[in-house]
């Protein structure tokens, strides 16, 4: 008897014992599927965020692309209009002058018909000389070199900043092509040159580089970014030095500022997306990261180093691509 009131106590525990399992494995059941549920959730609303932070990045990046082209624009305009305001003042004096000329041929016309019908050449020559010096002729002819020189010269700048802007007109293409960095930066300089000439004096250091396949445009608007980045750097007038070399196969391009520096804890995060020291609507924070993602595309890299009080450098190494 007593065995079998001891079995029976057994397997009344082991009753207990399952229920109280099978109550723990519904419970368990219970908080999975609440925390799946609440897990999906969770996973919803981070897509949608993700979703709306790569819009938000498109759109900021479209604007940092047009803030670029407004500088760029600006700068541009400011080069085309100093030689277009000489071209056009040299040209309504040449307008002028053409006016005298053909005043002066016409009285030198009438004065050789008068002479033929009537003689008296030494009042005619008398007359004539009165007029040459009234109208300024020497002097309208000495002019007229230096004003058709002056505007074949400043027409020839219009037309090479307007070569040199093309580089920048086909930023978004995909196709590269075999390009010398070196006339890259040189066409950047050339195109913001009126930001930078009152910020900074200008030194060029250009290596011998091979040429490399690349996308241009794009390579020049990095260096627009760091070319722009050094001037805005310097709070009084300050120094700019570019440098290229070719070392084992690998394009080095540098540009430094003699500015006022970035501190350490800053440095580490001038590549990342949005973030920005400058003024609250002066940059969107994309500039360094469009350089960076660009300088990645092309398989390369780019380091900057930085002293306080002394001055940022910006290098870029790229690798030599042959078609």
């Amino acid at each position: 008897m007593e065995d079998i009131s001891e079995r029976k106590e057994v397997e009344a525990a082991i009753q207990l014992l399952n229920e109280e399992l099978e109550q723990r494995v519904i419970d368990r059941t219970r908080a999975l599927e609440e925390a799946n549920a609440e897990l999906k959730q969770l996973s919803g609303e981070l897509e949608s965020a993700y979703t709306d932070l790569k819009l938000t990045h498109s759109r900021m990046l479209q604007q940092e692309k047009m803030a670029s082209i407004g500088q760029l624009a600006a700068g541009v305009a400011h080069e085309i209009n100093n030689p277009m305001g000489f071209i056009i003042s040299n040209l309504n004096t040449l307008s002028k002058y053409a006016g005298k000329m053909a005043q002066f041929v016409a009285l030198q016309e009438e004065a050789i018909g008068r002479l033929c019908r009537e003689g008296g050449a030494a009042e005619v020559a008398r007359e004539i000389d009165e007029r040459k010096r009234g109208l300024k002729i020497p002097y309208v002819v000495e002019d007229l070199d230096h004003l058709i020189a002056e505007c074949l010269d400043g027409a020839e700048r219009v037309k090479k900043i307007v070569m040199e802007l093309k580089s920048f007109s086909r930023l978004d293409e995909s196709e590269q092509k075999q390009a010398n960095l070196n006339e890259g930066m040189e066409s950047t300089i050339n195109i913001v040159w009126n930001e930078l000439k009152f910020k900074a004096e200008l030194k060029k250091e250009y290596g011998e580089i091979p040429t490399t396949l690349c996308n241009l445009g794009q390579l020049n608007q990095v260096f627009m970014n760091l070319l722009m980045n050094a001037a805005q750097a310097m709070e009084d007038f300050g120094v700019i030095t570019v440098r290229t070399a070719c070392d084992n196969g690998v394009i080095r391009v540098s540009v430094s500022d003699s500015g006022c520096g970035i501190p350490t804890d800053k440095l580490k995060r001038v590549f990342d997306p949005f973030y920005t020291t400058k003024e609250v609507g002066k940059g969107t924070g994309l500039g360094l990261s469009i350089v960076y993602d660009i300088v990645k595309k092309h398989n390369g890299e780019i380091h900057v180093e930085s002293e306080i009080g002394k001055g940022t450098t910006f290098t870029i190494t790229l690798p030599v691509v042959s078609p």
